[in-house]
Order: structure tokens, then C-alpha cells, then sequence
């Protein structure tokens, strides 16, 4: 016959995985079982009398607050979750199952761990955010922003950057990098490229850490010591390593760790592809529109900016003008010395062009040898005519292709938005009109 032993409510509960917790009506532990400490990082008459608010995170106190509220009116709750700082200073994901005992005036709760589901649904959300993030951005700088945000939800990103490296000329880029470094900090950083690079050469993640100075004896304590973190992790495609992540600290708060490089590294694959992908898309979106020889902007990428400009002007009662430019004789400089001197000479003409206007200008090639200036944001109308007679001026000095020395004659001709037409057609047909009356004019041949 079996014996019966007397059951002890409280060895059971010590075996608990999940913590069971009391709370008073002011919002004070007044009990915490043993499993506790596994969770909260306190052993339990290190919680006990204090109030829960202590414990929780500063951004889920507020409705945990009031979650707790409409427990004490005889809500249960079996599924509340929160954020609480372990004594290590981790924060942990709490799943609470709590009610309210209106005979002992307190709230029972159990708290059980969800860290690792939590972090395993941020980290496959952070995979999604990241893919969404290389078809949204607009641009590569967009897409740094959008990565640095996602990943500063994952783990601490307030210095972040992105460095590129260029495998055909072996050089380490930073496009993109927010560093918040205190100016009065006492330490030198280390050189962002340098470490990036040992990254790039081993093709690991780096950990590097600079514990704070200790001051002489002489001297006082350090108020607020500083320490430099830095977590490198690489950027690898099947291509091989495009580049590094980079986190940085510089305060004790925050040191990083092999959790950290862990996290960075699970979604830098996602992030080097979302790179990969938006380069690609970069560089054919530059190739649509621009001049493959010159590199200068093409007639699509002109229409683009023409209608952008005009819409300017007409909401900022503004002026636009164009300039249509084309080569005198330039079949016969082609003809004479080759199609490699007649593409020289068109690169040159773009450059020497393009040195003649303002950075919010526009020199665009349309085809042939034949250009356009656009000129935005005009004052008066007859800057325009100054900026032709400066390109004139230019085009006085000659130009020196291989072995040869050429001069060249450009003509051009000037529309204005809005006496010469109220769209682009009519403006590049007006200055295409009048850059035909300049040719011929040198020419001897009667104008039209």
C-alpha cells in the first residue's frame, strides 16, 4: 500500500520554471518565488517591499500602469506583456498571467520568460523590414537610414555606420554614418577604416573595447568614465565581403557583446543583399539616364528636370531658361581624325561645359553634338545671354585631343520660360530655332 506524504506547497513552487509574484494594492512585491532570480537577475527579498515601477522599463510603465488598474477591477489578465531591467541591466520580456485577489488586496501574477521568442520575432521582423526597406528607399542614402532604424530596434545603434569597400581600387568608403562621439571625450577614436578594414581582410566580426583611463593617483575620480565599444561585423554576398557594419560606443553603459555581434550578424546577409539589389538598381537607373560616353545627364533625365523646373517656376513666379548648343563643323573633325578623337573631343565639350554654370544648372547631352544647358531659378533674363557668352569664351580657348590642337566654334541658342513657350517642347524648339539662326549666320547664309 502506497504511503502518503505530506505535500509542501512551497518546495512545489520553488520548482517552478515560471515566477509567481504578489503585489499590493500600491504596487509593491510581497512576494516573489524562487524562479525569479533565473528571470529577473534579483534574488527575491531583493525585489520584495519594492515597487514593481523600479523594475520595469521606463517606456512600459505608463500602461502597465493601467493594465494593473483594470486588473485590480476584477479584470483578469492571462497574456500582458512587459519589459523588465535585469540586475545585469539586460532587459527581458516578461509574459504575465495575473488577477486580482480582492480578499488578500493584491494582485497574483505569473511571470513567465519570452526574451528568446521575442527576440526571434524581431529578428525575422528586422529581415522583413529590411527586404521592404531595399524596394521602398528611393536611393542608397535612404536605405541607410531605413537599415540603421531597424536595426537600432533590435540593439543599441545610436552610432552606426555603413562603410563600402571597392574591391577594383581596394578603398574603404563610409557613405553613411551617424557618430553622436561627445566632444569633450578624453579618448582619441580609433580610426574607422582602419578597423573596417581588418574586417574586410578576415572576412570576421570584429569586438574591440577600450576600457576607460583610470586617473593618477593624484588626481579625482573620473565623474562619468568613458569607454569606446566597437562592433564591426561584414557585409558578405556571393560575390564575396561588399563592406562592414559598424556600431559604436563611447559610454560604461554600454558596452557591446557576443549577443550583440550575434544579432548584427543575423541580419547583416539581409542587409548586404538589400545593399547589393539597391546598387544594381542604382546603377541602371543611371545608365537609363544618362550619356554613356559623357556621363552627362541624357534627354530623358532633361525632360525630367525641364518639367520639375517649369513646375517650379510657375509656383514661385520664377524664370527658366535653355540653351541649346551644338558643334560647328564637328562631321568634319570626326570625319578627319576618327570616331576615338570625336569622342574626346565630345567629353571635353561636356566638361568644359559644365565648368561654365552653376551647381543647380543642368548641361545635358541629347545626342550627337549636340547640348543643353538648363538654368533655373533665373533673376533676370538676360543672364542667360551672360552665361552663352561665357561659354563662348570658353570655347575660344582650343581644345587638345591626342596629337591635335582643335578649335571649335559652338552655337548656341536661347529660350526663356515663360516668353518662348509655357512647356519644354516649345522651349527646345524655340532654342533649337535660334541656335540654326546662329549657324547660319556664320555661315553667310541668310537667317530665317
Amino acid at each position: 500500500m502506497a504511503m502518503n506524504k505530506q505535500l509542501n506547497p512551497a518546495s512545489f513552487m520553488a520548482l517552478l520554471l515560471d515566477a509567481v509574484c504578489a503585489v499590493d494594492s500600491d504596487g509593491r512585491f510581497v512576494f516573489v518565488s524562487a524562479a525569479g532570480e533565473q528571470i529577473f537577475g534579483y534574488p527575491p527579498e531583493e525585489m520584495v517591499g519594492r515597487s514593481m515601477l523600479a523594475f520595469i522599463h521606463p517606456a512600459d510603465r505608463e500602461r502597465t500602469l493601467a493594465a494593473a488598474g483594470k486588473i485590480m477591477t476584477g479584470q483578469p489578465n492571462p497574456h500582458f506583456e512587459n519589459r523588465y531591467i535585469r540586475k545585469d541591466g539586460q532587459v527581458v520580456h516578461i509574459m504575465w498571467s495575473a488577477r486580482w485577489s480582492e480578499s488578500n488586496q493584491m494582485r497574483i501574477a505569473v511571470a513567465r520568460d519570452v526574451t528568446e521568442r521575442k527576440r526571434a520575432e524581431s529578428m525575422q521582423a528586422a529581415l522583413f523590414a529590411i527586404s521592404e526597406a531595399a524596394h521602398a528607399a528611393e536611393n542608397l542614402s535612404a536605405l541607410y537610414q531605413h537599415i540603421h532604424q531597424i536595426i537600432g530596434e533590435l540593439l543599441p545603434a545610436q552610432n552606426f555606420a555603413v562603410a563600402l569597400y571597392d574591391a577594383a581600387s581596394r578603398q574603404l568608403s563610409v557613405p553613411y554614418q551617424v557618430d553622436t562621439r561627445p566632444a569633450d571625450t578624453p579618448l582619441t577614436p580609433p580610426d574607422l577604416c582602419e578597423l573596417g578594414t581588418q574586417v574586410i581582410g578576415s572576412g570576421q566580426p570584429l569586438l574591440w573595447q577600450r576600457s576607460p583611463p583610470q586617473p593618477a593617483d593624484d588626481c579625482e575620480a573620473l565623474g562619468d568614465p568613458l569607454l569606446q565599444s566597437w562592433l564591426g561585423v561584414p557585409l558578405c554576398t556571393k560575390q564575396g565581403v561588399i563592406g562592414v557594419l559598424i556600431l559604436k560606443s563611447y559610454h560604461v553603459s554600454m558596452a557591446y557583446t557576443r549577443q550583440h555581434q550575434e544579432l548584427l550578424q543575423y541580419v547583416s546577409t539581409q542587409v548586404a543583399t538589400a545593399i547589393e539589389r539597391k546598387q544594381l538598381h542604382s546603377r541602371l537607373q543611371h545608365m537609363a539616364q544618362h550619356d554613356a560616353l559623357t556621363g552627362l545627364p541624357n534627354r530623358a533625365l532633361l525632360n525630367d528636370k525641364l518639367q520639375d523646373a517649369l513646375a517650379k517656376a510657375i509656383r514661385h513666379n520664377s524664370r527658366v531658361a535653355l540653351l541649346y548648343l551644338d558643334l560647328d563643323n564637328f562631321k568634319h573633325i570626326n570625319d578627319s581624325l576618327g570616331h576615338s578623337a570625336g569622342d574626346l573631343l565630345l567629353q571635353a565639350v561636356a566638361q568644359r561645359l559644365s565648368q561654365c554654370v552653376r551647381g543647380a544648372d543642368s548641361v545635358a547631352r541629347i545626342g550627337g553634338d549636340e547640348f543643353i544647358v538648363l538654368i533655373e531659378d533665373l533673376q533676370r533674363q538676360e543672364h542667360a545671354s551672360l552665361v552663352a557668352e561665357k561659354i563662348q569664351q570658353a570655347f575660344a580657348m582650343p581644345i587638345d585631343i591626342k596629337t591635335s590642337t582643335l578649335h571649335i566654334n559652338v552655337s548656341v541658342g536661347v529660350a526663356h520660360f515663360p516668353e518662348h513657350g509655357s512647356n519644354g517642347q516649345q522651349l527646345l524648339s524655340h532654342a533649337d530655332d535660334m541656335m540654326y539662326q546662329m549657324k547660319k549666320q556664320r555661315r553667310g547664309l541668310p537667317a530665317l
